[in-house]
């Protein structure tokens, strides 16, 4: 299997430029929901669904009907109807839920560019059909072949590229790995995570340390008048602390991620139902600020580039109750509890580094690894 890695980078376009990547991105929305209506209704007309070659069949009688359509890329426009595809595979496949209609007031919008453009690393430009020569800021480079890329702007008015890059690479072979070269990993609120190895990881808790100010910021827009300067400067100040804050979460995820993948060869982890969890309005604000998904997600990727590999276990195994020593199962430990001692082995257990020995020894009984 081929590694396909991407690339963002910022761009800083002209204010020319900025305005045709702003009906690139009106376009592009507008063809999107476009195809999501039609595909519904020729569903609901004929019984049969519509693929993305026949809703390209119907681009140039929508172009004469939308003349500003003709001002955008037309592989840009092709390609939103094969995202529309991509959206009802994952529903069907995946029952990720039904594909949604795109609003302009979603907080990034973009849109494709699958070929036809160019990076040129010496002068520091990425040239995109129909926009021109854009300024970039390359704080790396790569070598590969070049797929689709990804214009996309921020909530708070920046510009990006993505581009995806194939060098040719095939992912590496799975490492073999043991008992000992394996760790297991509880995510929690107090901790953001913690190791069988006893190590504990602390929560930075981005979101609650910026509430104070994002609550009074808040607060000055909704009392601004809708549609006026002052509440759209407001709102950018808002937007900005929300980026921020993201952009302080992904880093410490990355740092964490990689320095996980690179110290064992395998990671076992506990399968979490966190849309159920997030229904406990106590604590929905801390399990949001922790974001353990998109951190699984860093160490499910990063693992299969280079060969490690990520063990799981089902959400109903009692980790936190079970003695990893002796396996007596405390039937009567409370999420309160953070302490408890075994009453056969005596073992005192610190409930998080307990319930990451189990995971860890959960996930190794599943592959044979260890004998209970």
């Amino acid at each position: 299997m081929l590694m396909l890695n991407a690339y963002k980078y910022r761009l800083k376009p002209t204010k020319k430029q900025e305005t045709l990547i702003n009906k690139h991105i009106g376009s592009c929305r507008f063809v999107y929901n476009w195809a999501l209506e039609q595909k519904i209704k020729t569903y609901g007309q004929t019984g049969k669904c519509i693929n993305h070659m026949g809703l390209d069949k119907l681009l140039p009688a929508l172009k004469t009907e939308k003349p500003f359509l003709k001002e955008t890329n037309s592989q840009s426009l092709q390609g939103m109807t094969k995202h529309v595809d991509a959206a009802f595979v994952r529903f069907f496949r995946e029952k990720n839920g039904f594909p949604r209609f795109k609003s302009k007031k979603n907080p990034v919008q973009s849109f494709p560019v699958p070929q036809h453009y160019s990076v040129d690393f010496e002068k520091g430009i990425v040239k995109l059909p129909k926009i021109g020569e854009v300024e970039v800021i390359f704080h790396r480079t790569f070598e590969g072949t070049l797929r689709t890329a990804t214009i996309s702007k921020t909530c708070t008015g920046k510009y990006f590229i993505s581009i995806l890059v194939d060098n040719g690479q095939e992912l590496p072979n799975k490492q073999k790995y043991s008992e000992l070269t394996t760790v297991g990993i509880d995510v929690g609120i107090k901790d953001f995570a913690v190791l069988s190895t006893g190590e504990k990881i602390e929560n930075p808790k981005y979101l609650k340390n910026s509430l104070k100010r994002l609550k009074c910021l808040q607060k000055r827009v909704s009392r601004k008048v809708k549609d006026s300067k002052r509440r759209e400067k407001t709102r950018q100040l808002l937007s900005k602390i929300h980026e921020k804050i993201s952009n302080q979460r992904n880093n410490f995820q990355h740092q964490i991620s990689s320095k996980l993948i690179s110290e064992n060869q395998a990671i076992a982890l506990e399968t979490l139902n966190v849309k159920g969890m997030v229904k406990n309005h106590h604590l929905a604000q801390s399990i949001s600020d922790s974001a353990w998904s998109s951190f699984v997600t860093k160490l499910e990727y990063k693992a299969e580039w280079f060969g490690k590999t990520v063990l799981r276990i089902g959400q109903f195994e009692p980790s936190s109750k079970l003695c990893n020593v002796c396996g007596y199962h405390n039937s009567e430990l409370t999420l309160k509890d953070r302490e408890w001692v075994c009453p056969i082995c005596k073992t005192p257990h610190d409930r998080d580094i307990n319930a990451a020995i189990n995971i860890k020894k959960f996930s190794l009984l599943d592959q044979n690894l260890i004998t209970t």
